[in-house]
């Protein structure tokens, strides 16, 4: 069980932290870092006494119970955790692609008041799901991975949640370690995972950086998630239907092709969760419904596809300039079915983060 925020033995959060595997780095600092004592904090030894083995001293004066004694020392029982102030889950909370952009990302999260000015989790019981692409095209992907996987570790003892779901630049960063410059059949003569990431915004400072609990917890990531009749996926595709008629059976698919190493499945896997526009024109939400008949929901929300992209409003008169697009926030459409959430953060556009349920 989760432990809630200052709750439990020390050695609980710890085991809560390994199962998110938040970089050890994470934790370097703070009160228990050290000690095993609140504070961190020993009192000067007046006298010279003598301990028996193992003593530690604390703040408090504590008798010391030698070997032979029959004094007593009663303990007061822990007192039960406190409930949780909300009865039910906190509100839910999405954010489009980061693409590496690290401090938009702060920015964003802090301005919906999920993080505090230290970039902590302060938001108790709410619900984060990213939808993602976290690395590629901006400075920091890796930064934001450990971002991510941090406040993961924060929200769950805080008894809310931060989970992330699988994008296809994940893909493409799994592929481009694992297998380099291998030949992949293409469909289109042959590629490679490593010519594709470079060609789609890798950076290598990313894959400098890149370490193999960052690539477990990608590996590991669901492709498909339905939460408050959200339907929540990564790209606004319909190929999600052939890894099964089922969330949990293409959680399953998807899983087990990374885990079989196979370079030309790992790439089909990727090349079919890089396309787009399934929604956006004629039969669009024909095509939203055959994925919420299937998995269950009322409305999906994606990234991948930028809303820029979606209104067909890159490249037009008004950009000129290159101020960017504008993007107010996320755009609903297919008729009513279907949320956009990337705001074309790559392409001076926003950073979106929604809380659900929205309007329009």
């Amino acid at each position: 069980m989760t432990q809630g925020a200052g709750q439990g033995p020390e050695a609980e959060r710890t085991a809560t932290l390994r199962d998110f595997r938040v970089p050890a780095y994470v934790h370097e600092t703070g009160p228990y870092d050290q000690s095993t004592h609140p504070g961190n904090v020993t009192p000067p030894l007046e006298d010279a006494v003598e301990h028996p083995e193992g003593y530690t001293p604390t703040q408090r004066d504590l008798p010391v119970i030698k070997r032979g004694d029959t004094l007593q020392v009663p303990v007061d029982p822990a007192p039960a955790p406190a409930p949780h102030p909300s009865a039910g889950p906190g509100p839910l909370f999405v954010v489009g692609d980061v693409h590496g952009y690290l401090d938009e990302l702060l920015a964003a999260l802090q301005e919906k008041g999920l993080i505090d000015t230290a970039g902590n989790w302060c938001a108790g019981t709410a619900r984060l799901w990213f939808l993602g692409d976290f690395t590629d095209r901006g400075p920091d992907g890796i930064g934001v991975i450990d971002l991510v996987m941090r406040l993961s570790a924060e929200a769950a003892a805080a008894g809310g949640y931060c989970k992330a779901l699988m994008g296809n630049h994940e893909l493409l960063l799994l592929g481009a370690k694992r297998f380099g410059d291998t030949p992949v059949n293409s469909g289109a003569g042959t590629a490679t995972f490593q010519a594709a990431w470079l060609l789609n915004g890798g950076q290598k400072n990313d894959m400098d950086r890149l370490q193999d609990h960052h690539l477990q917890w990608m590996a590991r990531l669901d492709a498909v998630e339905e939460v408050d009749g959200h339907l929540l996926v990564h790209s606004d595709t319909t190929a999600y239907l052939d890894y099964g008629d089922s969330i949990e059976a293409v959680n399953d698919t998807v899983r087990e092709t990374i885990t079989r190493n196979d370079a030309d499945e790992v790439w089909d896997l990727f090349r079919k969760f890089t396309k787009r526009f399934s929604f956006r024109d004629e039969g669009g939400a024909d095509a939203v419904r055959s994925l919420l008949d299937t998995y269950g929901g009322t409305r999906i929300v994606h990234g991948h596809s930028p809303i820029p992209y979606l209104l067909g409003e890159v490249g037009s008169e008004e950009d000129e300039e290159g101020d960017g697009p504008h993007v107010e926030g996320p755009h609903v459409y297919a008729d009513g079915l279907a949320i956009a959430m990337d705001g074309g953060v790559t392409m001076a556009g926003k950073l979106l983060v929604q809380q659900l349920p929205l309007d329009g």
